[in-house]
């Protein structure tokens, strides 16, 4: 849909007709590399007392948050995958996809504030784009307030930087320091950014109940990606995948409590919500997830695709290393890795994190799946014969 397309043209009857108290604005308020057990260890009372008024997920999973710089990806993006999976909805990040800033009608502000130039791939389309790295997060969060003064906001996402840049700071900074390698160590910056984060949040929801806009928002409450306790969110690390997530706002469910969401999802969840068609509708997007409604009783399950892709990518680098240094003492196992990574063993080659502008060829996430789970077994069949565990 371009910018301008009446949002009545793509009302259709059957989606419409559930959309009850629509939402006057969406906030992504996005706390980066916020870690699943934070809320757990530390003083985050905004966001403890936020978990009766909405529905929680303590895990949800996004795509490895790899960032290559060179190569095809490094020419899109400036950001790592977890970024324009969010804002597309999708696994299948290719030219020409619609990020969810541009599905919103011309006349709706959309807005991006952030302290930070690392996002500017993600941040096209919308109306309003301020990233500022001399910005505190308390700043940052100012902005976003006065820019809802100013304007009727439609969308916004404030992402606040700060405590993800600690926390890749300590992993390889201050040796001498409690904190080294250890998130939650004595005096930790990354400990002390995510609890002003939660203050920031704070400031945040008394501007909406002040002004008359909190019960009309969904707020939306995340990462882009996990952080691993030791710093930062090295790809082979299960954490750096896995962050908080929470919704509050119309028709949400209160107290509810999900034990599984895909960050791919967010964005259709948001374009359902708000009444407008998705970026992108491929075999790689996501859906919209009604088990955060009020209406919704059952429990909603739904395939762990992200969780297991990232599973099968990290042992695929672990056995792929063991293949190559076989090699040393074999030739054969030397060829292996060119018989499996140039289709003479497979119908196709696995779909790892230097293959992720290609994920598309897979045509759907399962198919995905099922090849690199056929690769896998190649591989671990030929280091048994090897008797290498």
């Amino acid at each position: 849909m371009e910018k301008g397309t009446k949002i009545e043209a793509f009302k259709t009857p059957d989606h419409m007709n559930e959309l009850k108290n629509v939402p006057e604005r969406v906030i992504v308020f996005l706390i980066d590399g916020l870690h699943w057990k934070a809320p757990d260890k530390l003083k985050m009372p905004v966001f403890s007392n936020l978990l009766r008024e909405g529905t929680y997920i303590q895990k949800s999973w996004m795509i490895l948050p790899h960032h290559p710089t060179v190569g095809d990806y490094g020419k899109m993006h400036t950001c790592s995958f977890p970024n324009p999976v969010l804002q597309e909805g999708t696994l299948f990040i290719k030219r020409g996809n619609k990020m969810i800033q541009d599905m919103f009608p011309a006349g709706q502000t959309t807005a991006f504030i952030t302290n930070t130039i690392a996002y500017s791939s993600v941040s096209r389309g919308f109306n309003i784009a301020i990233q500022n790295p001399n910005m505190t997060d308390a700043e940052v969060v100012d902005q976003g307030i006065d820019l809802m003064q100013r304007y009727d906001l439609r969308y916004c996402r404030m992402h606040l930087q700060t405590p993800g840049n600690e926390g890749r700071y300590l992993s390889y900074t201050s040796p001498d320091k409690p904190y080294y390698r250890n998130i939650w160590g004595n005096e930790s910056p990354y400990v002390k950014y995510i609890e002003e984060a939660d203050q920031h949040l704070g400031k945040l929801i008394d501007y909406l109940k002040n002004s008359g806009k909190w019960e009309s928002t969904l707020l939306i409450i995340s990462s882009d990606q996990g952080q691993s306790e030791k710093g930062w969110h090295p790809m082979i690390e299960e954490d750096s995948g896995i962050t908080p997530l929470l919704f509050l706002g119309p028709t949400i469910a209160k107290g509810k409590v999900l034990s599984y969401f895909e960050h791919t999802d967010l964005t259709p969840t948001i374009s359902h919500l708000m009444g407008i068609e998705k970026p992108n509708q491929d075999g790689g997007s996501g859906n919209f997830i009604d088990a955060i409604l009020e209406t919704t009783t059952a429990r909603q399950d739904r395939p762990q695709y992200i969780k297991v892709i990232n599973q099968q990518i990290n042992e695929y680098n672990t056995l792929r290393a063991k293949i190559i240094l076989a090699g040393d003492s074999n030739p054969y196992y030397s060829s292996l890795i060119s018989y499996l990574e140039n289709e003479l063993l497979t119908p196709e080659p696995f779909y790892h994190q230097d293959r992720f502008t290609e994920w598309h060829l897979a045509g759907n996430t399962k198919h995905l799946i099922e090849v690199n789970s056929q690769i896998l077994d190649q591989m671990r069949n030929e280091l048994t014969k090897m008797n290498i565990n």
